[in-house]
């Protein structure tokens, strides 16, 4: 930003009223702390913004006087002349400059930039050409360099391949991906709708799944995670098992006996010093989180405790002492209560795969698991959508959507490329959180009038829209075929215009 001339005018001012200020005898010295007191006068009258950016400003400058400075190689310069995107220059700067000079003498550098510039100039994606180049890089380190032959004939399979996965233009997509999901999902046999997976924990599988991910119901009829380790946990089962106790749910019951004393209108509970011991957790955390979360947890405050910490005994006493009811319900709240682990989660099972321990959990709660120390969160999972989206955000939903139901349609033996799943999803997501594909979500929700009639309650739509008196711009598919018009896809998105010549 360039100061006006009222900013400089000032500027100018301030430093005569300085020099007019200093006696002729002043030295250069005391002068220019006159000015330095000044220039630190004024910038302390500046706004946090405006010294940010100050700051900012002057990083940016010594940066590139830094960059300026620092020395060109000659590998880098050579590069510099070939053109090369930022991803690619990188990949080649990088081998090079490990290589000997011995090493560089024998490469073919005028070979190396026409291959690498016939990639680039096929305007492929940048990763296929990374990838090529790094086959390409380990051939030639290997002693197997690619003959001219090969290399073309490398290049124009992949342009086929490429050109044919490409989507045409006015292609429609939608149409294509609903006929590509919707009729392996429901016209073909199902095997299954359930199995018993990973030991015996129950996993909804099927059309049923299928239809949970795209209804995006807040609950999964059968929610699970599986939860990989960190390093010091995944190599022994051991401590995989004390990073299960720390998740999976128990009840008091399972820390010693419950009795329930009529006689003296009391429930007590007698803890079990070695099953504490077994799952690493003080008798006192016990004894003091038992009654706690009866009262957080379940609800209930009609009692009270009385704590025997050097015998390891809770005594509950129901406030009504005349009710039998309260007391049986008492000793009820206080066998159910969790007293250790992560409430919403009932079982966990610990199962070696590819040389590492995981878990695999019966219930799901991910902001609570990721807490546990041991769990490794870039790749702990679960099935649960709106969990995910509420814990990690919309673009992680994606992805558990598009994982969802791509196991789903594999597990059932069925094929489905993967960009069908992906916008699906993304017309799921676009809103910034997940909606069904129903009346409820994104078909109850769409612009025009006569594609929400045309889906569900035809009648209240068309009322509705009355009342609002709402417009129908016929730009839709659904919208036009109602009204015999052509659709705006393929060859009907394309107008033709005729110059009529003038006969000569």
């Amino acid at each position: 930003m360039v100061p006006n001339n009222d900013e400089f005018d000032e500027e100018f001012d301030t430093f005569e009223e300085v020099i007019e200020e200093t006696p002729v005898t002043t030295s250069k010295k005391s002068l220019a702390e006159k000015v330095e007191a000044v220039l630190e006068t004024e910038s302390a009258e500046e706004t946090p913004a405006e010294s940010a950016e100050k700051k900012t400003r002057s990083k940016k400058a010594k940066k590139t006087e830094e960059a300026a400075e620092e020395p060109v190689s000659p590998i880098a310069a050579e590069l510099h002349s070939w053109g090369l995107p930022k991803t690619l220059f990188q990949q080649l700067k990088t081998w090079l400059e490990s290589k000997s000079e011995e090493d560089l003498e024998a490469i073919d550098l005028a070979r190396m930039k026409s291959r690498v510039r016939r990639l680039v100039d096929e305007n492929m994606p940048v990763s296929t050409t990374t990838e090529l180049t790094k086959i390409l890089i380990s051939k030639y380190d290997a002693g197997k360099e690619v003959t001219d032959a090969n290399f073309e004939n490398i290049v124009d399979r992949i342009n086929t391949e490429y050109e044919r996965t490409r989507v045409q233009p006015c292609e429609a997509v939608g149409i294509n991906a609903a006929h590509s999901i919707g009729e392996p999902g429901t016209q073909m046999t199902m095997r299954t709708f359930h199995y018993a997976g990973v030991a015996e924990i129950n996993v909804t599988l099927g059309l049923p799944r299928l239809i949970e991910i795209m209804d995006a119901r807040k609950e999964p009829s059968t929610p699970t995670m599986t939860i990989f380790l960190d390093k010091d946990y995944r190599e022994s089962r051991d401590k995989a098992r004390e990073v299960s106790w720390k998740i999976e749910a128990a009840p008091l019951h399972e820390f010693g006996d419950i009795e329930t004393d009529i006689a003296e209108m009391c429930v007590l509970v007698q803890v079990n010093k070695e099953v504490c011991k077994k799952r690493k957790i003080a008798v006192s955390e016990v004894l003091a989180r038992a009654p706690q979360k009866i009262k957080d947890k379940r609800h209930y405050r009609d009692f009270e405790v009385e704590v025997d910490e050097a015998n390891g005994v809770l005594k509950f006493l129901p406030k009504n002492e005349d009710s039998y009811q309260n007391l049986f319900q008492l000793a009820e709240h206080v066998r159910q209560v969790i007293v250790q682990g992560i409430d919403d989660i009932k079982r966990v099972v610990v199962r070696k795969e590819n040389d590492e321990y995981i878990l695999h959990t019966e219930g799901s709660n991910l902001k609570d698991v990721f807490e546990i120390d041991g769990v490794d969160c870039t790749r702990t999972r679960t099935n649960n959508i709106s969990e995910i989206a509420s814990t990690l955000g919309v673009e992680a939903a994606r992805s558990a959507i598009i994982y969802e139901a791509f196991t789903t349609l594999k597990e059932q033996g069925i094929s489905v490329d993967l960009r069908h799943i992906m916008l699906v999803s993304d017309i799921m997501c676009m809103d910034g959180e997940v909606k069904q594909i129903g009346r409820h979500g994104i078909a109850g929700e769409k612009e025009s009038v006569l594609s929400r009639a045309s889906f569900e309650v035809t009648v209240n739509h068309l009322l509705d829209a009355a009342v609002a008196h709402e417009y129908d711009e016929l730009s839709g598919v659904t919208e036009n075929v109602i009204v015999g018009q052509p659709i705006l896809l393929g060859t009907g998105d394309v107008k033709l215009m005729v110059r009529r010549v003038a006969p000569q």
